[in-house]
């Protein structure tokens, strides 16, 4: 009976070490974990304390005109918000009108239609721009596209809305090349391969005896794309388009080179205009008091409010969405 006892002690002895390095390394683990997001959460924090503070002689001298009022004049001291906001709500809706159907199509294309020995090369050759530097997109677009768009669209458009009430307002004016329309073009270029590529992975997803049910029972290839892939994928569908949509009210360097510049609110979509980024980063070096400056970041504060309001807003859309699936 000793004999036994004395062989199963190394035995019991081993286990219990190991256990309790293993709660150690446990430990370790969650303790890291969660100083990286506390971590994260102080950087959040410094962000918003900074952008507030910055902010403060701003928010003291206009208040809440800032955001309600167009004018912007460094030399006498007023500034307003309205313009840059309009700018940046604009050129994301264009850019998100155009880019979300293509961007969805070019994903069910790859993923239900396109012949298996050319899905891998179109889906690296769209992933690929999403590679391309910002700034580049902002030279192709001023040298490149606005000078094509001028002649090819902007000119024979205004012409044929001439005598159009609502359109040759909204199409109307000088035609430059650049401006909000073109702004929101090269961003829906820009957000184009996010959209696509999220949208062709959630869709990879469906599980094909969904599909095999579907036409089992008869259904064609746009009836099982319509009524079986893309609701199973609309969840991710949403979260790929709220992530574009970020970037599209985020982006500086290719709107500053195409959107024009100019802080005032004009009915047509083709006159040049100006966004939040746009509008800090061309003017930041040149801010040359406490107030001016206080200016620019309470642009960038607001900025970051209304970044913040959509993904929130995206948050509880896709929340709301995978209760009614579960339901």
């Amino acid at each position: 009976m000793t004999d036994i006892s004395l062989t199963q002690t190394p035995d019991l002895i081993i286990r219990t070490l190991t256990a309790r390095r293993a709660g150690a390394g446990d430990i370790r683990f969650r303790l890291t974990t969660m100083a990286a997001a506390i971590l994260v959460l102080l950087i959040f924090t410094g962000v918003v304390a900074s952008l507030i503070l910055g902010a403060m002689p701003a928010i003291k001298a206009f208040g809440f005109g800032f955001i309600t009022t167009e004018a912007w004049s460094p030399a006498r001291d007023r500034f307003g918000a309205l313009g840059p906001i309009y700018g940046t709500l604009v050129t994301s809706a264009i850019a998100m009108l155009i880019a979300l159907p293509v961007g969805i199509g070019i994903a069910i294309f790859l993923t239900e239609l396109c012949p298996r020995m050319f899905r891998r090369p179109l889906g690296i050759a769209i992933e690929l721009l999403a590679g391309i530097p910002s700034i580049i997109y902002g030279i192709w677009g001023l040298f490149v596209f606005a000078p094509w768009f001028q002649v090819a669209v902007q000119e024979p458009v205004m012409n044929a809305v001439a005598d159009i009430p609502v359109l040759s307002t909204l199409f109307g004016g000088a035609p430059y090349g650049i401006g909000i329309f073109t702004a929101g073009l090269i961003l829906s270029i820009m957000i184009l391969p996010f959209i696509a590529a999220v949208t062709r992975d959630v869709l990879e997803t469906v599980p094909s005896v969904l599909k095999e049910a579907a036409y089992g029972v008869g259904a064609t290839k746009w009836e099982v794309i319509r009524e079986v892939a893309l609701p199973f994928a609309r969840t991710g569908v949403v979260g790929g388009a709220m992530l574009a949509l970020g970037r599209a009210l985020g982006e500086t360097m290719a709107v500053t080179f195409v959107i024009g510049n100019a802080h005032r609110i004009a009915p047509s979509l083709f006159a040049p205009g100006t966004s939040i980024s746009a509008a800090i980063a061309n003017e930041f070096t040149e801010a040359t008091t406490e107030l001016y400056t206080s200016a620019l970041i309470e642009l960038g504060l607001l900025l970051f409010v209304i970044t913040f309001i959509v993904l929130a807003a995206a948050q509880l859309m896709l929340r709301s969405m995978e209760k009614g699936q579960g339901s």
